[in-house]
Formats: C-alpha cells, sequence, structure tokens
C-alpha cells in the first residue's frame, strides 16, 4: 500500500509518501515535498492546487492521503487556509483519505520510533512521515 502523509500548515502541504509496512518501509517520490496555496486564493488557484495533488497520487499510485486533524479551538487552532485546502482535498481526490489526532501521533512515535529510520530531519516533513507511517500495516 502507498500512503502519502500531508502535514497541512498555514497555506502549505508538506508531503512525504510511504510504501511499505511499519517494519520495512521507503520514501517515495523525494522530490516532491510541498505543495502551496496563495493566501489569498481565486478559484484558479485552487484548481490549480487540486491538479497538483491529484497528479502526484496519481503518478504515484497512491492509495490513501492521511492528514493532520486540525484543532478547531484554542491556540493553533487551523485557520484558514488549511480549512480551504483540507475542504478541498476531501471534495476533490479520489483516494482515501483520513485523518490523524495529534495525540495519536505522539503516542505513536514514543511506542515505535526505532521503526522510523528513514524519517525527514525537517520538523514539517517529519510530521508528514508520521501521518503516512501511522497507517502502515
Amino acid at each position: 500500500m502507498i500512503i502519502a502523509g500531508l502535514f497541512l500548515k498555514a497555506n502549505e502541504v508538506r508531503v512525504v509518501t510511504l510504501t511499505g509496512e511499519r517494519i520495512s518501509h521507503s520514501v517515495i517520490a523525494p522530490k516532491v515535498t510541498k505543495f502551496a496555496l496563495l493566501k489569498n486564493p481565486t478559484q484558479t488557484d485552487v484548481v490549480a492546487f487540486i491538479a497538483q495533488i491529484n497528479g502526484h497520487v496519481s503518478e504515484h499510485a497512491i492509495d490513501k492521503l492521511v492528514l493532520n486533524r486540525r484543532a478547531t479551538t484554542g491556540q493553533g487552532a487551523g485557520g484558514a487556509g488549511t480549512f480551504l485546502m483540507e475542504g478541498a482535498i476531501l471534495a476533490t481526490c479520489a483516494c482515501e483519505v483520513e485523518f490523524i489526532h495529534p495525540a495519536t501521533l505522539r503516542a505513536s512515535d514514543k511506542k515505535h520510533n526505532e521503526l522510523k529510520n528513514c524519517r525527514p530531519k525537517t520538523v514539517d516533513l517529519g510530521k508528514a512521515y508520521d501521518l503516512a507511517f501511522e497507517c502502515l500495516s
């Protein structure tokens, strides 16, 4: 199964695509790490953004997209940019979309940290990796 972790933050989506199982997995498409949407997008901008994501999904035969669940209240609550990107992905993506809560990622990181041998060094790509890793079998 090929899974793409999409970490939504502000007006960007960080992407890490994994294949395999938790014990033995690898990163595919390492050159594709970010899709961006303008802060005040037009309809054309959103269509182009979705075309990029759908192109990545079809090019790499991705079975599932895994997104971070946005906070709805309190400090760090999801802003308009992540809300717009999340809605556009849900409405137009042909593959399965799943949401993972940050607390689930923290617990999984403690439990399976030794298996995450190809995790990217940057924080946002690391979070995208964790999202994809969570859905590996």
